[in-house]
């Protein structure tokens, strides 16, 4: 049974961007970033930072900030497990999933 309603859409127009995605990872699994020493501390930091406490009653824009505190702390343990210092920078190999959430939060 087809389902022609705008969410049965969704639903397939997201398996078509896994599929995508699959694609994507495979050729580009991790990419070199040089960040400021500083970033990459503040990132190191957010990994250790001790977050034992649950987060209370979450509106969505409170769900979004700690989405974007755990891709911040994943890329802190990047920069812990495979970051090497370069004059005044880091240079990390990151996975691609990583380097695309910080991009989307700068848009």
């Amino acid at each position: 049974m087809n389902d022609l309603s705008p969410y049965g859409r969704y639903r397939d127009d997201t398996a078509v961007l896994a599929a995508i995605g699959a694609r994507v990872e495979a050729q580009t699994a991790r990419v070199t970033v040089r960040l400021p020493q500083e970033l990459a501390d503040a990132a190191v930091a957010a990994w250790e930072r001790d977050e034992r406490q649950a987060p209370d009653r979450e509106t969505p824009e409170r769900h979004r900030l700690r989405d974007h505190a755990a891709e911040l702390a994943l890329i802190g343990l990047a920069i812990s497990e495979r970051g090497r210092r370069e004059g005044g920078a880091v240079l990390v190999d990151l996975d691609i999933a990583a380097a695309g959430a910080a991009v989307r939060a700068a848009q």
